[in-house]
């Protein structure tokens, strides 16, 4: 009888241990599964046999569960790629802000001419050249990491290399204007007024004279017109020619056209704008007013 039970004993605790260890296996594999292996959840966290959940954690050796690389946080799912930078400025577009990019490509000599406030075909290629010659994907397209690159890069431009060869706006004009038949000149501005009775019929970038030959202000009125005039003393041709103080006269220079304000002039007041220029002289007369003011 006692062999019989300690038979049956030993029966029973080979039972249990067996039991034991299916069960330890069992936990085991719910463990150990992580991306898809049994046991996971949906949600990357791994559930225990009794269906409770618990955080996942790096296992041994610090890899991490979420992209097996050793000593590194969970990152973004494979094969995604960032989003493309954000595109500013494009062929086509115009503006005060296409201006400063190419005053900005002007300074580190990716652009010759001067700002236009278009983006056309030299600005395309001037930024493609920026882009290609750091690496950044060759668009000719000025997106907000080429546009970060070029700020760190230059200054801010002043009003002048945003506007070398004219086509600044113009300020408000001086009240001494705002009455009669007047070409309003504000050297503050580098701009010419055309008013009449307060109202402006047109505008247009004018150069003054230099340091030594300065443009004399205050009130003057026109006196002659000389549509064909060449100056007598400096031999240059002065077509369109308003004369209001002496020799000083407002009119047309093809080097100002040319040079933009790089040049100045003897004391008159240059246009480079000739359709305007002539406009205006068709629709002046003698005795009109010239106000030159800062």
């Amino acid at each position: 009888m006692r062999t019989r039970g300690t038979r049956g004993v030993g029966a029973a605790v080979a039972a249990l241990l067996l039991l034991t260890a299916m069960c330890g296996c069992r936990v085991q594999e719910a463990g150990a599964g992580a991306g898809g292996a049994p046991g996971a959840g949906t949600d990357g966290r791994h559930r225990s046999p009794a269906g409770t959940q618990v955080p996942s954690s790096r296992s041994p050796g610090g890899r991490s569960p979420a992209d097996g690389r050793p000593g590194t946080a969970p990152g973004p799912a494979r094969g995604r790629t960032a989003a493309p930078a954000r595109v500013l400025w494009s062929r086509g577009d115009t503006g005060r802000d296409v201006r400063e990019l190419q005053a900005r490509l002007r300074q580190i000599a990716w652009l010759s001419g001067a700002p236009t406030g278009t983006y056309g075909e030299l600005t395309e290629r001037a930024v493609r050249g920026f882009q290609a010659r750091r690496g950044l994907p060759a668009t000719g397209r000025t997106d907000t990491v080429t546009w970060q690159r070029l700020l760190g890069m230059t200054h801010e431009p002043g009003t002048w290399e945003l506007y070398p060869m004219g086509g600044q706006p113009a300020g408000a004009p001086d009240a001494r204007c705002l009455t009669g038949r007047v070409l309003c000149i504000d050297k503050t501005t580098r701009t010419l007024r055309w008013m009449i009775g307060g109202r402006t019929i047109s505008t247009m970038a004018v150069r003054f004279g230099t340091q030594y030959t300065p443009t004399r202000e205050g009130v003057f009125h026109i006196y002659w017109k000389s549509r064909h005039h060449v100056s007598t003393l400096y031999h240059s041709p002065m077509p369109y020619a308003m004369f209001f103080s002496g020799g000083q006269a407002v009119h047309y220079s093809s080097d100002f056209a040319a040079r933009g304000y790089a040049g100045g002039s003897h004391g008159c007041v240059n246009v480079r704008d000739e359709s305007a220029i002539a406009q205006v002289f068709a629709q002046v007369r003698t005795g009109d007013k010239v106000v030159v003011h800062w």
